[in-house]
């Protein structure tokens, strides 16, 4: 009996409240958790019903998912597991599943050619590796960088809906120099991931104002009755071609900017370009340095890529760049210098 996303969602939700041996749970409890949960992750907001956690319980309990869940009701009120040390999320990939995963698999890997599709390539990966560790039983040979717990992950999903839904919102904000939350009333259209933390691209709804929105910073959203508006100037296929990060307003023109890198540094920069636009421009024979180009908006992450070099790299142009580059650097310096 497949399972839906909702369903799955439910059943997580329940046995994260079982394991938890430290509150008695009450049927009225896990449907609160359950409602909360599918809330935060797909922005349901309508709950969900007791007869639909009574039928949950029922069918962990069974063999229809292979659950057989040790759920007991005690003192004719709380459920539990009656083994502490039970969870659903420990059941062994049944051969069915392997054999589904495995098949899907090959499909994606038929992909690799395309370009299209070149960005699954590291999902099917992960995917391949999971399979192998289900089937053998061994450790995994590939790893991936993830940061667990990151604040502001149960916003992906409601946020997604809300843009794809085209639904105007309220949000909450707080950023790290307010004391308060702020309020905003914005059009959603575009959340983007950089070094492992997530941005909500909108417009404020009062002038189409475009910004971003760290969704770590974000306290709450929720939708607003106010018709939702495009903003013609953002082309979200386009708008972070010439910009490394998520800093840049609608209007930022790109800049011309060079700079030298040591012959240890040129070699890590010709086979990982900070940026597509990224040229060589010269090297010197004798030491091996080499000059290389990029034509990005000037922000806060180029400067920042450009610092994580350390002595490797020295920004060339444009000078304004360059002058704030060595303020920096001076400051940084300084802080070593200074006597404890």
């Amino acid at each position: 009996m497949p399972a839906n996303k909702n369903a799955l969602i439910r059943y997580k939700t329940i046995d994260n409240c079982l394991r938890n041996t430290y509150k008695r749970w009450t049927l009225n409890d896990l449907v609160d958790a359950c409602s909360d949960a599918l809330y935060d992750c797909e922005g349901i907001s309508k709950g969900v019903s007791v007869r639909t956690v009574q039928m949950d319980l029922q069918t962990m309990r069974s063999d229809k998912l292979g659950y057989n869940a040790p759920i007991e009701v005690y003192d004719q009120k709380y459920y539990r597991y009656s083994d502490p040390d039970f969870s659903i999320m420990n059941m062994p990939m049944s051969e069915n599943d392997y054999q589904v995963l495995h098949e899907a698999v090959d499909m994606l890997r038929q992909l690799d050619n395309f370009e299209q599709f070149a960005e699954m390539s590291d999902v099917v990966s992960r995917l391949q590796d999971k399979l192998a560790i289900s089937k053998h039983n061994r450790k995994p040979i590939v790893h991936f960088d993830n940061v667990p717990n990151l604040k502001g992950l149960k916003l992906l999903n409601p946020l997604y809906n809300y843009i794809a839904q085209r639904q105007s919102l309220r949000i909450m904000y707080q950023p790290f120099s307010a004391r308060k939350p702020q309020q905003y009333v914005v059009f959603p259209y575009l959340l983007k991931e950089f070094r492992n933390r997530w941005f909500l691209f909108c417009s404020r709804a009062t002038d189409l104002l475009m910004f971003n929105l760290a969704l770590d910073r974000i306290v709450s959203v929720e939708p607003i009755d106010v018709p939702y508006r495009d903003n013609p100037q953002f082309d979200s296929e386009h708008f972070f071609d010439n910009v490394i990060g998520v800093t840049k307003n609608i209007g930022n023109k790109p800049q011309h900017i060079t700079f030298r890198a040591t012959r240890e540094q040129s070699h890590y920069i010709a086979t990982k370009p900070v940026h597509p636009s990224q040229k060589l421009v010269s090297c010197n024979p004798n030491d091996g340095s080499c000059i290389f180009s990029i034509d990005v908006v000037i922000n806060i992450e180029m400067y920042s890529i450009m610092m994580s070099f350390g002595p490797g790299v020295k920004l060339l142009s444009p000078r304004q760049a360059v002058t704030f580059m060595a303020k920096k650097l001076r400051q940084a310096a300084a802080q070593y210098d200074a006597e404890e």
